[in-house]
């Protein structure tokens, strides 16, 4: 029997459309994400080319992984994460300008990350990243995949976002909606978190040994506590880059747009806008990391 290729995680397709009533999801929140002196990449337009920030194939995660790993994580006692001073570049329309923005927002996420998994004494290394132009291929598969700008492969400990790409599937969402966009960054990361926590390991081999509908839902719960990872690394950082009224309900409406409460059952493997909205809003309203264990929440909170 082949092996069976590493499943990519991904932030979400296209915008399927707009849900109202923000005034249960939190007051004006102000978030800035900064620029820290790290590892810079480069772009491959021909999308073949990974640039190591991380140390790849899986090193460093735990490997002997159980219920536990997910449910019991030594992240969930490590508290809130540090704020860091970012500061990102303006952004456009112009794939250069994307690309900044990018990689200033993935040196803030590297340093935000290691410090909390020091608090715990885990190593940590940060994730590769291909920020590409033109179609190409990962171990976790070809992209662009239809509907999907961004992926994480655990593969190769890679995040992988179309600089393009990444607007179109947008619904249209106007540049100057910068959360929108750190918000996806923020989610592929968490999927980065994930694998080094061993969460992300267990909760592909639960997908493995579950039904159909076992399956979404392990799938959902992954995807779920990414969304509250990226809002606890959003909320961490309010008092330094300006997310007011507008760039909040901006955030929400498009994160709301993204549930696949229309999908079929055995689909639904990323929950519905009000879930896949609700757990980003959690992580930034409350910041502590436990309240982002999605593995001991009732089924009905990720629907």
């Amino acid at each position: 029997m082949a092996p069976r290729r590493p499943p990519r995680r991904s932030a979400g397709g296209t915008i399927a459309g707009v849900i109202g009533g923000f005034a249960a999801l939190g007051v004006v929140l102000i978030v800035v994400l900064s620029a820290m002196s790290s590892h810079r990449t480069t772009v491959d337009t021909g999308g073949s080319g990974v640039t190591a920030s991380g140390r790849g194939s899986g090193s460093g995660a735990p490997q002997n992984v159980t219920r536990s790993t997910a449910t019991n994580s030594k992240l969930y006692t490590s508290g809130a994460l540090n704020s860091v001073s970012c500061h990102l570049p303006a952004l456009d329309q112009t794939s250069d300008s994307m690309r900044r923005f990018m990689n200033d927002l993935s040196d803030c996420l590297d340093s935000t990350w290691k410090a909390q998994f020091g608090k715990i004494g885990m190593s940590f290394a940060p994730p590769n990243r291909v920020f590409w132009l033109s179609p190409g291929s990962s171990p976790c598969g070809q992209y662009p995949a239809p509907g999907s700008s961004a992926f994480y492969c655990p593969a190769n400990n890679t995040m992988y976002v179309g600089l393009k790409h990444v607007i179109e599937t947008s619904g249209g969402e106007s540049v100057a909606h910068f959360a929108v966009f750190a918000r996806v960054i923020a989610h592929e990361y968490g999927h980065h978190v994930q694998d080094r926590a061993g969460i992300l390991l267990y909760g592909d081999r639960l997908m493995d040994q579950s039904d159909p509908l076992g399956r979404a839902e392990a799938s959902r719960r992954i995807e779920l506590q990414a969304q509250c990872f990226a809002g606890e690394f959003l909320g961490a950082n309010r008092t330094s880059l300006p997310l007011d009224q507008e760039q909040y309900t901006a955030l929400v409406v498009d994160v709301q747009g993204r549930g696949d409460e229309r999908q079929p059952a055995d689909k639904r493997d990323h929950g519905s806008g009000k879930h896949y909205a609700g757990w980003v809003v959690r992580g930034i309203r409350t910041q502590s990391l436990s309240v982002c264990n999605t593995w001991t929440a009732p089924p009905s909170a990720v629907s």
